[in-house]
């Protein structure tokens, strides 16, 4: 089963967006270097967000299956375009902090689920994501 998502166009580059099930909506703004207003996320800064939300999610969700705490985990995600050949998003720099430490028993497989996340395997391979990992919680 599919989920729907419904978008209106409201003029002057912008675009609300509803998610079926709960009706939530999301605006959308052009970027300022691409002839908007910049006032909101931009359908790639979407892109970025979806990344760091979905790596996150996906972590969190082996963490519970393993009766891990993965409260306090962050990302950041820089998302950078490039113009040639043609205007795309070319490199998600991702940072994520673990408040666990470096020695973690499920480290590998917290790391392993962030990088098989449905979104990063979704992405075109010509754009590159960097991943970074802190683990900043105390030792054993």
């Amino acid at each position: 089963m599919g989920v729907r998502i419904d978008f209106n166009y409201e003029g002057q580059l912008r675009c609300t967006s509803t998610h079926g099930p709960s009706r939530t909506q999301v605006l959308t703004d052009a970027p300022v270097d691409n002839m908007g207003r910049g006032e909101s996320f931009s359908p790639t800064d979407l892109v970025a967000t979806a990344l760091g939300s979905c790596m996150l999610t996906t972590m969190a969700i082996y963490a519970d299956r393993h009766q891990i705490d993965l409260r306090g985990a962050s990302a950041t995600v820089e998302k950078e375009m490039i113009a040639d050949p043609q205007r795309r998003i070319g490199k998600l720099t991702t940072a994520l902090t673990l408040p666990l430490p470096a020695d973690h028993p499920q480290r590998q497989a917290l790391e392993r689920a962030a990088l098989t996340c449905p979104v990063h395997r979704s992405l075109r391979e010509d754009v590159e994501i960097p991943v970074t990992f802190a683990w900043v919680g105390a030792g054993a």
